[in-house]
Order: structure tokens, then sequence, then C-alpha cells
């Protein structure tokens, strides 16, 4: 797999990459928040490590901004036992938390767990190419004619709830019970405004779009041929 280890202490994280290596693994390192951000945002990453206090951006940074984007497994890694943080980090979407000292053993014990338990839940998934778009929701990716777009969370969501069953009309409601999970809360303009924003980026013409298709009166639909 590859590994994302963000870790400011320079002898543990060449532990790590030494020890993950040795399992056979391809490891990344960043010693800042940022730094894995960057990695992250440009290569496929299959489970991240984090240390939660880093310069520049903290690992909770880190985790919140990739899990706008992505369901990675993510395990977190602090010398800090506070049930607190430990409650804010699985808050945030953390998979796992491990806290320093530990043993090489049981961290490569967990990693086998998580990885294991992303596969059985993705297995099946298969990436979705209608037209000139391919969603794969295996990484969380879009790409329009083989280049990625970036997607909020959401719109990803979203798309992806389109794409699944093309052709098929979806009303708004049903369109925000999918991605928000709100009945409650349902907001007809939350959705149009979700859609305009995923037509700028999908769409050749915005103004004239040929991809996710206005059903007057009903809600949205996304062809089935794409252009």
């Amino acid at each position: 797999m590859n590994i994302l280890v963000a870790e400011d202490e320079k002898d543990l994280r060449e532990l790590l990459k030494l020890n993950l290596e040795n399992e056979g693994h391809q490891v990344f390192l960043a010693k800042n928040g940022k730094e894995a951000w960057d990695i992250f945002d440009h290569q496929p990453i299959d489970i991240g490590l984090f240390d939660v206090m880093m310069p520049i951006m903290d690992g909770f940074n880190l985790l919140r901004r990739i899990r706008e984007k992505s369901d990675v497994p993510i395990i977190m890694l602090t010398s800090r036992g506070d049930d607190m943080d430990k409650v804010l980090g699985f808050g945030l979407g953390a998979d796992d938390y491990l806290v320093k000292p530990f043993s090489m053993v049981e961290l490569v014990a967990r990693i086998d767990v998580r990885a294991k338990k992303n596969k059985s839940m993705r297995m099946g998934e298969e990436s979705i190419t209608i037209g000139p778009i391919t969603l794969d929701p295996v990484s969380c990716m879009v790409y329009k004619n083989n280049e990625p777009i970036d997607l909020s969370a959401k719109e990803f969501l979203m798309l992806k709830y389109l794409m699944e069953q093309p052709g098929r009309v979806f009303t708004k409601k049903q369109i925000y019970m999918a991605v928000w999970d709100e009945d409650f809360l349902y907001d007809d303009n939350t959705i149009m405004v979700h859609i305009s924003h995923l037509r700028q980026k999908i769409e050749t013409d915005p103004k004239k779009p040929a991809l996710i298709i206005t059903i007057k009166g009903i809600g949205y639909k996304f062809s089935k041929v794409g252009v």
C-alpha cells in the first residue's frame, strides 16, 4: 500500500519508514501537515499515519481537510493520552488512534485491520465513465477528459448519486436525502446552489448543461450518453 506518514519527529519518521517498507509498503514522508496535504493531493494514498502535534498544520486540521474529499483510513499518532483528543479525532473522521510510545508490531497489525476493512467496504465499486466524465469511488476522484477535477465532498457525493443511475430523474429532496441524510433540514436552495457549482466544474457550457439535466418542476438527471 501507499502510506503517508506525517510526523515532525525525524527519528520516529525514519523508523516508521524503515519498518513499513520492510512490510512491503511504499512510504511517503512529511514533517508537517502542509507537506502531507501536498503529497496527498498528488499521490494515490491508501492509508495515513498522522501525528497530532505538528507545526504549520497540525494533525487534526490535516484530517479535517482530507475528510472533505476522501474516506481513506487515517490512524492518529499522539504522545497525549487525553480522552478529549481521541473524541475530537474520531469526531473529525479518524479511524484509529495510537498513543506514543507504541510497538511497531501493534501499528502494523492496526494498519492491516484498517486496510482489510476498507477493502471489504469498497469491494465491487468500480469507476463510472459517462461521456467525458469518469468518477472513481475508491480514490474519490473525478476526471474530465482524463484531467482531475477538484470537487468538494458534497459535490462528489451528489455527482456519484446521479451518475450511478444515468437517465433516472431524481427529485431535489431525494438528492438532498442521499447526500446530506437529513430530512428535517431539507432546503431546496441548497441543492440548486450545489448543482450550479457542480455544473461550473464539469460542464463545457454551464449555461447550457449537457450532463446534469434539469427536469423542470421535478429535479435532475445525469445524461445517459454524456457529450
